[in-house]
């Protein structure tokens, strides 16, 4: 074979193989999970017995809603995990990390955190604590997923430990959405967690204005995170 005829099979082997390679770059960026989300749930000592119930049934009840569970599908499965919050050292894991992608799936994960006993009681607000506890649930993420997000519910401000400003400069969250679910109508909070704990790109809070209506909220949140059509809510 002469110079010219090897000079073309060269290019042409490497055209080819270009060609491969740009075919599974697009396959791993197709195959690659949509998200993973951290749930923190606030069970602090101004959540009565009562509202903590609400709080884990209206959970459990948002993930296994039909519209949901479709979304969930729609985007090929997302990592999840689940932890409640409270003082400073008291974070408990409700669901170890999980992929859902199926009715079977969301219902096993539901149930296990339906039958989390609470573990503490009596302890006070400390978000920065719950922030710092949730970055390092991302770090153990079973898989890199194309976007990161913690789901932030209470209904109160930091009264224990640093704040969510500190937790944002000492662990890795710059990449990592902070949206903010906030129950009650204490505008107090409310201002707190528009301005102070969400956080990244498209950080958003949602208001539920009692426990009772945790669920609705809830599903709300979970969609817009899930579909990733997330907006920051504009206070005046």
């Amino acid at each position: 074979m002469d110079s010219a005829a090897t000079h073309q099979l060269n290019r042409a082997l490497l055209a080819s193989a270009f060609g491969l390679g740009l075919l599974i770059a697009s396959s791993t960026s197709v195959s690659a999970c949509s998200l993973s989300l951290v749930l923190a749930m606030d069970v602090s000592a101004s959540v009565d017995a009562t509202e903590h119930d609400l709080q884990l049934n209206g959970l459990a009840d948002a993930l296994t809603d039909p519209s949901v569970m479709t979304a969930i599908g729609n985007v090929g499965g997302i990592w999840l995990t689940s932890f409640e919050w409270s003082g400073r050292y008291n974070q408990k894991t409700q669901l170890d990390w999980r992929f859902l992608v199926n009715e079977a799936d969301i219902k096993a994960a539901a149930d296990v955190i339906a039958a989390q006993p609470r573990s503490q009681t009596e302890f006070p607000t400390a978000l920065g604590y719950a922030l710092g506890h949730a970055s390092v649930l991302l770090t153990r993420a079973p898989e890199t997923c194309e976007r990161n997000v913690i789901d932030m519910a209470g209904d109160g401000v930091t009264n224990d430990g640093f704040g969510p400003s500190s937790a944002y400069k000492a662990f890795p969250l710059a990449d990592v959405t902070v949206n903010g679910l906030v129950i009650g109508e204490d505008q107090n909070a409310i201002r707190y967690y528009h301005d102070e704990v969400i956080h990244g790109p498209g950080a958003f809070i949602e208001i539920t204005d009692s426990f009772e209506g945790y669920r609705d909220a809830m599903i709300r949140k979970l969609l817009r995170e899930i579909r990733g059509d997330q907006f920051a809510l504009n206070l005046p």
